[in-house]
């Protein structure tokens, strides 16, 4: 009994940490909201994982993957780029002089600008039908069509980590680059529409599922991993949206050579 509920007790590890990130976001503390879902992250791999090693499955357990993956990974990134917003608008508003005594005032946002986060709300809304599709389709046992909820969800959570450790850290007041790309809602909007329509995308993605730690079978997994580490090593936090982003290039090319050895 204890064996069995193993890998359910990890995944409800991920759904608490996917609560404790929504508290985080409504009390305004992005950067901690990331970090739980980064942990919950890897919590969804290993209940999976511990499943195979274990040989224990269950209808019960699949359903609860599912709707703990549907808070983490669908409510928690829409409400995070929801509070994106919120904070991006002000910025964009704002007229004055950054890092001088000089006056400023803020804009009145337009009617545009005033529901213009609500467009947060598509994620958990395609992210639910991602899910839905990902549990009746049979052609994704062994890989997935479409952007996987917690890729997308990893993406969009990096931004508060890219702004909060790109820029004031070292006690200066002035943006960098990145986060003055952030920070604009024109960028928000798009990332918003383009990652909701990857998630129900008729693209099949490769899985990180490993049967065996064999070279053969599993090039592309290793070689992923390798580049997705050294994007890190060397790109930190800004190094993960270009890690999703090589995960659909990487898949796209995996996608010809298995088209190919098909035909031959």
């Amino acid at each position: 009994m204890i064996k069995r509920n193993i890998p359910n007790a990890i995944t409800l590890g991920n759904l608490f940490c996917g609560c404790l990130a929504i508290v985080k976001c409504f009390e305004g503390d992005l950067v901690w909201a990331a970090y739980l879902v980064g942990i919950a992250a890897v919590l969804d791999f290993f209940d999976g994982f511990a499943a195979r090693i274990l040989k224990v499955t269950s209808p019960i357990g699949k359903d609860l993957d599912s709707l703990a993956d549907m808070v983490t990974f669908g409510v928690v990134p829409g409400v995070m780029m929801f509070k994106l917003f919120k904070i991006t608008i002000p910025i964009q508003n704002w007229e004055g002089c950054v890092g001088c005594e000089m006056p400023g005032h803020y804009l009145t946002p337009s009617v545009l600008e005033s529901y213009l986060p609500y467009l947060a709300l598509l994620i958990p809304i395609f992210s639910a039908i991602r899910l839905a599709k990902f549990n009746n389709d049979t052609r994704q046992t062994e890989s997935f069509i479409g952007l996987p909820t917690p890729a997308n969800a990893i993406l969009i959570c990096s931004l508060p980590l890219i702004i909060y450790f790109s820029s004031g850290i070292d006690g200066s007041i002035y943006p960098t680059r990145a986060s003055m790309i952030i920070n604009q809602y024109g960028f928000l909007t798009s990332l918003t529409l383009i990652t909701s329509l990857l998630l129900i995308a008729p693209i099949p993605l490769f899985a990180l599922k490993f049967k065996n730690f064999k070279w053969r079978g599993n090039e592309i997994r290793f070689v992923f991993l390798i580049w997705s580490l050294l994007s890190l090593v060397f790109l930190q936090f800004i190094g993960i949206p270009f890690i999703i982003i090589s995960y659909i290039l990487f898949s796209l090319i995996n996608n010809l050579f298995l088209k190919k050895e098909k035909n031959a």
